[in-house]
């Protein structure tokens, strides 16, 4: 059962003018440690694409925090939530900490989109908690 829905649009000329003022402060303020990792290389090879993970990622972790229905208030926390990528490339969560703790004893589970063009980044989350309701029986056919 569907639990809650969340999504963001971002434009990246804002991220780049708080990256312009904050520097690296600002990622590190929005990104896990492994999302530093890979914005580190993205960036040092093409700066244009480390700004677009960047904006990716702010806007997954807004999508998602509307979807689970806390905002940007504990436990949810920029850091604690981690967009990572399957083998295949799918965008996924991670969660850490209490973050984690609080989402598995609601027993939700999350699902993630990215996307991004060449001044704008969206994503759409949906979480979902198991239905307590059992299964309608189905009905045969008069």
């Amino acid at each position: 059962m569907i639990q809650g829905i969340g999504t963001d649009i971002c434009d990246i000329r804002r991220i780049r003018a708080s990256f312009d003022r904050h520097g690296d402060r600002f990622a590190e303020k929005i990104l896990s440690e492994g999302e530093l990792a890979v914005w580190r290389r993205r960036r040092a090879r093409w700066p244009e694409r480390g700004l677009r993970y960047l904006a990716t990622r702010f806007s997954a972790k807004e999508a998602f925090s509307k979807a689970i229905g806390l905002g940007m208030r504990l436990p949810m926390h920029w850091r604690l939530c981690e967009i990572a990528n399957r083998p295949s490339g799918e965008p996924m969560i991670v969660l850490h900490g209490g973050l984690k703790t609080w989402f598995e004893a609601q027993q939700l589970t999350a699902h993630i989109t990215v996307t991004d063009e060449s001044e704008y980044a969206a994503s759409f989350c949906v979480v979902e908690r198991p239905d307590a309701r059992p299964a309608p029986t189905p009905q045969a056919a008069p």
